[in-house]
């Protein structure tokens, strides 16, 4: 196994995107669901701001010719930034943004793998734009500093209900201090009654390179699809694999409940707007 300090820095961030959004049609069907407001920003500019708060230097979208609407939005805008400060904050550097596609939907695995040789022989995280968080110090920061501890492989978790362990890969765990979670195996999509754990993989993740080896074998696991989880899996033994439980809360936005949960969330951490949001919930919930 490898030392738990031997570790490269992680500077490349890979955000599968190849989405077809289908929770969210017809309003998806010209727009990129990754590209929905979230309070002031698109949902994906959330993670993007998130990776480069933490250090990450070079931005890799997974995605598909009929989402040239994504890397647009982070294309600079002169004509705009002159109007808008904020407009300036989405806006990536022509050589650190990069774009692979994804050509079919075979699963997150695969669309991690479609990345490879732009991530090429180095540590890399993986952000899933649909996660997104309110917290002190952002979620993969958090996991920047857990990674500089222990080295090796860093993913977000979670405790969920044991009826909801089949929605998520979810950690066999060795030993656990609480915030710490050292893995000895993971499963994709357990039921209740064979779930190891409750403690489930959440959207962000500090990976060896090593994984492409076991992604590029395309084996097929949960739901006929080439799994992360299951390619994560063969690196454990091999190299130090650990999860965090992160401080903050996590909205999923790939549904259209956690959408509208995470707008009213970050509504009431705005300033200008906490009050009339109150007053609007106050009223339907006097309604109800």
């Amino acid at each position: 196994m490898s030392s738990t300090n031997d570790f490269k820095a992680v500077r490349k961030a890979v955000f599968p995107v190849a989405g077809l959004g289908t929770r969210f049609l017809p309003a998806t069907k010209v727009m990129p669901k990754e590209l929905l407001p979230l309070h002031d920003r698109p949902v994906i500019q959330h993670a993007v701001e998130e990776a480069r708060a933490a250090g990450i230097e070079e931005f890799i979208f997974v995605t598909t010719p009929r989402k040239e609407l994504l890397t647009k939005h982070f294309t600079p805008q002169p004509h705009l930034e002159k109007m808008l400060e904020d407009v300036q904050n989405c806006e990536i550097p022509k050589d650190k943004l990069f774009e692979t596609y994804q050509q079919d939907p075979l699963g997150l695995g695969h669309a991690v793998w479609c990345a490879k040789d732009l991530v090429g022989d180095e540590p890399f995280a993986v952000l899933l734009p649909d996660d997104v968080f309110i917290a002190e110090q952002n979620c993969l920061s958090q996991m920047m500093e857990a990674y500089e501890t222990h080295g090796g492989n860093i993913v977000a978790a979670m405790d969920v209900s044991k009826e909801d362990t089949a929605r998520y890969g979810i950690l066999d765990i060795k030993s656990d201090n609480g915030k710490i979670v050292e893995i000895k195996n993971m499963v994709e999509k357990p039921g209740p009654e064979k779930t190891p754990s409750n403690t489930a993989i959440i959207g962000r993740y500090i990976l060896q390179p090593t994984v492409f080896d076991h992604l590029a074998t395309f084996d097929k696991g949960a739901g006929g699809e080439i799994q992360l989880t299951d390619a994560m899996a063969r690196l454990i033994g091999n190299q130090p694999f650990h999860g965090l439980r992160f401080d903050g809360t996590r909205y999923d936005c790939g549904t259209r409940l956690g959408y509208i949960e995470a707008n009213i969330a970050f509504g009431l951490q705005d300033p200008d707007m906490n009050k009339d949001i109150r007053k609007i919930l106050e009223k339907y919930n006097a309604n109800a």
